[in-house]
């Protein structure tokens, strides 16, 4: 059995090649096994694969780690709204439905933005670890889908090593570290070694939490982030009552096909 699924690589949150955060967008006709869904992520190993399936002018989305396949994740919905976009799609506006619900995608002139779910995180004891994760103490700790460290400034995030074994023993699906910024509102970086991502680039998701927790500290519904990796990448945030909208720009990078001539990989 001869089958090749496209395939297009993008960077999502960059302003330039080779900043923000990769992610692979695979559009099928119908949905892969399972098995196999995880297997191509492994296989290209990016923090996030995203498959997407049209039926009835609504688009399904599923997000894949190297590891396992998650509820939501934002990067990869931007950069699968971006490649629907060059697809000539006449509307400005994509809806995807999802695990987390509906997620809709606007196109405004250069960035595209995401409509997103809130993700509150709540006030918690910080957790046994965390200074040994970090080698620094928070100011303070929050709980929601993720755990959140607040920590003193910004070059404290830039400067972080943390050591990720211990991470991955933290609760939460990854470890958000934050803090006020010097040139924007507020910087953050996303460790989340226990579903296969030791650093995730820029992290869509992780603002569902982010954006409340700073637009309640500093007093202001609009927020411009960034996030702190190597790669590095901006976000523009706006607080719109239990949703959050996060805007950024997408570089294409490449495109091409995955080939599954082998017909034991798709029984």
């Amino acid at each position: 059995m001869n089958q090749a699924i496209p395939i297009q690589q993008v960077a999502a949150f960059a302003n330039a090649p080779f900043e923000g955060n990769p992610a692979a967008i695979c559009m099928l006709d119908a949905w892969l096994p399972d098995a196999l869904m995880q297997a191509i992520a492994a296989e290209i190993n990016l923090s996030e694969t995203a498959f997407v399936v049209e039926a009835d002018g609504c688009y399904r989305i599923r997000w894949f780690t190297p590891s396992c396949e998650v509820d939501l994740c934002g990067h990869a919905t931007l950069g699968a709204a971006y490649v629907l976009f060059q697809q000539d799609h006449e509307s400005d506006q994509i809806q995807f439905d999802s695990n987390s619900g509906e997620l809709v995608v606007e196109r405004q002139g250069e960035g595209l933005t995401l409509n997103f779910p809130i993700q509150r995180a709540k006030p918690c004891d910080p957790p046994e670890g965390i200074r040994n994760a970090l080698g620094v103490t928070p100011l303070a700790c929050l709980l929601g889908e993720d755990l959140i460290a607040v920590v003193a400034d910004e070059s404290t995030v830039q400067g972080l090593t943390p050591d990720l074994g211990v991470v991955a023993s933290l609760p939460g699906r990854g470890l958000i570290v934050t803090a006020q910024g010097h040139e924007v509102d507020f910087v953050s970086r996303f460790f989340a070694p226990g579903i296969g991502i030791d650093e995730d680039p820029v992290t869509g998701s992780a603002h569902c939490s982010l954006i409340p927790y700073w637009a309640e500290r500093l007093g202001r519904s609009t927020l411009d982030a960034r996030q702190l990796s190597k790669r590095r990448g901006s976000l523009h945030c706006q607080l719109a009552g239990e949703r959050v909208r996060i805007t950024g720009e997408v570089m294409p990078f490449l495109n091409g096909f995955i080939d599954l001539s082998d017909a034991s990989l798709t029984s």
